[in-house]
C-alpha cells in the first residue's frame, strides 16, 4: 500500500522534512522510518588517488540545521582516524551533506562514517580511493534505467555482496520521472514498490521527495555504503527524452521547462555522491582514464521527429531526403562544442601520458543499431499500438540506411563522427559504456570504414526489454539484430542485471550479469556474456 502525501505540503516546506518520514509506508526498510537522524544511510563518489567524497543525510529532532563530521579509517574499529571534514546541513539542501576528504592513500578501501551533533553515527560505509602507478587488475560494475515499480534491485544487491568490486558507475535513469500508473501500468507493478510521490515530478519537492524514496531502498543503500560510485544522469532525472530546451514528457501546461530542468539538477547534486563538475576525468593509476560526461541537459540539440516523415505524402522519399540533409547537420550536438573540446583535449591527454585504455561513459548507445525487416513478426498480438508503430517506422526507416532510436548517438551521426574521429586519429584504445536501452549490447565501433573501439552497453536493472512487446524466443530476435547490423556481435533483449568489467594492460573484458528474476527479492545471477578486447586491436575477441 502506498501512502498519499498532500502535495501542498511539500511544495510549503520545499523538502522531505521530518513529516515525509513519519508517513506510513514512505519507507521501504526498517532503518530509514525514525523522524529523525541519519535517514539514507551514506554513500561515497567522485575518488581520486588521493581524495574521496563522502555523502549522507540527516535530521535533526528539531527540523533547525546541524553540523556533521566526517571521520575515515583503515580499520572498522576507528581507532586511527587518517581525516575528515565538517558541513553544516539544513532544510535549504533537503539535510544531505557532501563532504570531500583529503589526504587518504591510494588504492586503500577504507571505512567511514559521519557524527552527528549528538554523538550519535551514521551507519559505517566502505570505500576504496584510485591507485597511481602501474596497475595490473581493476573492476568496475555498471548500472542503467532502474525503474522501482518493475521489480525488486536485485542486480544492486548481487553487486553489493561481492568483494572483488573497486568502483562502480551509474550511467542514468536512476529513477523514473512519471506518476504511479503511467510506466508501467498499474497492472505491471510489483506489490509494495510503488515510489512517491504518486503524481509526475514537476517541482523541487517531488524530485526530492522521489530520491528519498529510492534511495530508501535496502538494496540500493547497500550498494552505496559498500562501494564507491560515479554516477552521472540521463533523462529521466529529469524527464523522458530530455534535451536542452524541453522534453518529450515535458507539456506546456506543466510549467517552465527551465525551472523544470533546474530543479532535476539541484536535487540530484544533493542526492547523489557527485561533484557540481558537469563531466570529469578519472586516473586510474597508468592502466585507464574513465571520463564522466553529460548528454542530456546542458547541450544536446533536440532529437529529430521523424515521425513527421510519415505523414507526407511519399516518407520514403522524405525519408531519403532527411538521411542526406538533415540528419548529418553538424549543427546537431550530444555535448556542445565545450564538452566536445574537453573531452577531445582530456582523451589526447590520456593518450600522450601513456594511460593504456580510454573508457568513456555515456547514457545513450553509440553502436549503429538498424531494424530488422523481420521485427514485424515479433509482435504478439496484444501489443500496444505504439509498439506496432515503433518497429513499422523503424524497418521503414533501415530501408533506406537510418536507425530506429533517434534519441540516441542514432540520431547525432556527425556528433558520432567527430567524437570517433577524434578517438581514431589519437590511437587511443576506446572503449565505450553505454546504458539508457534496457537491453544488452556489444558492438565494435567504427568509422569510415577503421575500427575505432569497442561499445559494452548495459541492460536495465529492472526497466523491461523487447521481451514486454513481444512473444517471440528471444534468442530469435537477438539473431536478427545481430544479421542486420554490422557493428554489433551480440545482444540480449530479455533479461535485467547489471555489467562487470575488468581492466587489465592487455585486455578489458565484460561480464553482463543476468539476474535470476526481478519479481521477488534475489541475490542470484550469473555471467549471462562475455567480450573481450585486446590492446591495439579495437575490436572484440
Amino acid at each position: 500500500m502506498t501512502a498519499q502525501i498532500d502535495r501542498r505540503s511539500l511544495l510549503l516546506t520545499g523538502s522531505l522534512g521530518l513529516g515525509a518520514f513519519a508517513v506510513p509506508g514512505f519507507a521501504q526498510s526498517p532503518n530509514v522510518t525514525q523522524t529523525r537522524g541519519f535517514t539514507h544511510s551514506v554513500a561515497s563518489g567522485e575518488p581520486g588517488s588521493d581524495t574521496m567524497l563522502l555523502w549522507t543525510r540527516y535530521v535533526p529532532a528539531t527540523g533547525d540545521t546541524a553540523e556533521l563530521r566526517a571521520e575515515i579509517a583503515e580499520t572498522p574499529d576507528f581507532a586511527r582516524i587518517v581525516s575528515g571534514g565538517a558541513q553544516i546541513t539544513g532544510a535549504w539542501r533537503d539535510f544531505t551533506a557532501k563532504i570531500t576528504v583529503d589526504n587518504l592513500k591510494p588504492g586503500t578501501r577504507y571505512h567511514y562514517r559521519f557524527v552527528a551533533p549528538d554523538g550519535t553515527f551514521s551507519p559505517v560505509g566502505t570505500t576504496k580511493t584510485l591507485p597511481v602507478g602501474p596497475v595490473e587488475r581493476f573492476r568496475t560494475v555498471t548500472f542503467s534505467c532502474s525503474n522501482m515499480p518493475y521489480g525488486y534491485f536485485n542486480a544492486y544487491a548481487h553487486a553489493a555482496a561481492r568483494d572483488d568490486i573497486d568502483l562502480a558507475i551509474h550511467l542514468g535513469d536512476y529513477f523514473y520521472e512519471y506518476e504511479t500508473g503511467d510506466y508501467p501500468a498499474v497492472k505491471d507493478q510489483v506489490a509494495g514498490r510503488v515510489p512517491l510521490p504518486t503524481t509526475e515530478l514537476l517541482h523541487l519537492a517531488d524530485y526530492r521527495l522521489r530520491y528519498g524514496s529510492y534511495r530508501s531502498d535496502p538494496d540500493l543503500m547497500a550498494l552505496h555504503a559498500r562501494h564507491p560510485m560515479i554516477v552521472q544522469w540521463d533523462d529521466h532525472e529529469s524527464s523522458n527524452d530530455s534535451w536542452e530546451g524541453g522534453a518529450q514528457n515535458h507539456q506546456p501546461n506543466e510549467g517552465d521547462w527551465n525551472a523544470r530542468r533546474a530543479a532535476s539538477i539541484t536535487a540530484y547534486r544533493e542526492w547523489m555522491p557527485v561533484s557540481d563538475e558537469p563531466w570529469k576525468a578519472y586516473e586510474i593509476g597508468t592502466l585507464a582514464t574513465l571520463f564522466r560526461t553529460e548528454t542530456r541537459l546542458l547541450a544536446r540539440t533536440k532529437q529529430p521527429d521523424v515521425a513527421l516523415l510519415f505523414a507526407s505524402t511519399d516518407p520514403t522519399a522524405a525519408l531519403k531526403a532527411f538521411r542526406d540533409g538533415a540528419w548529418m547537420d553538424p549543427g546537431v550536438t550530444m555535448m556542445g562544442s565545450q564538452q566536445e573540446s574537453w573531452l577531445a583535449h582530456a582523451m589526447a591527454g590520456s593518450v600522450k601520458q601513456g594511460q593504456q585504455w580510454q573508457v568513456v561513459g555515456f547514457g545513450t548507445i553509440m553502436g549503429q543499431t538498424v531494424m530488422p525487416a523481420e521485427a514485424m513478426s515479433w509482435l504478439s498480438p496484444d501489443s500496444p499500438e505504439r509498439a506496432r508503430g515503433y518497429l513499422l517506422a523503424g524497418v521503414a526507416a533501415a530501408k533506406v540506411g537510418l536507425p530506429f532510436n533517434y534519441d540516441n548517438w542514432g540520431g547525432y551521426p556527425a556528433a558520432r563522427a567527430r567524437f570517433l574521429r577524434k578517438a581514431q586519429g589519437l590511437g587511443a584504445n576506446l572503449v565505450v559504456l553505454s546504458g539508457d536501452s534496457h537491453n544488452a549490447w556489444a558492438y565494435d565501433l567504427g568509422q569510415d570504414g577503421k575500427p575505432v573501439g569497442v561499445e559494452f552497453a548495459g541492460h536495465a536493472v529492472t526497466s523491461p526489454g523487447y521481451e514486454a512487446a513481444s512473444r517471440t524466443d528471444p534468442k530469435i530476435v537477438a539473431a536478427a539484430l545481430v544479421r542486420a547490423n554490422p557493428e554489433l556481435k551480440w545482444c540480449d533483449t530479455s533479461r535485467r542485471g547489471y555489467m562487470a568489467m575488468t581492466l587489465t594492460p592487455a585486455t578489458v573484458s565484460n561480464d553482463w550479469i543476468m539476474v535470476d528474476t526481478i519479481k521477488a527479492k534475489s541475490s542470484a545471477g550469473r555471467v549471462g556474456h562475455s567480450a573481450t578486447v585486446h590492446r591495439g586491436r579495437n575490436i572484440m575477441a
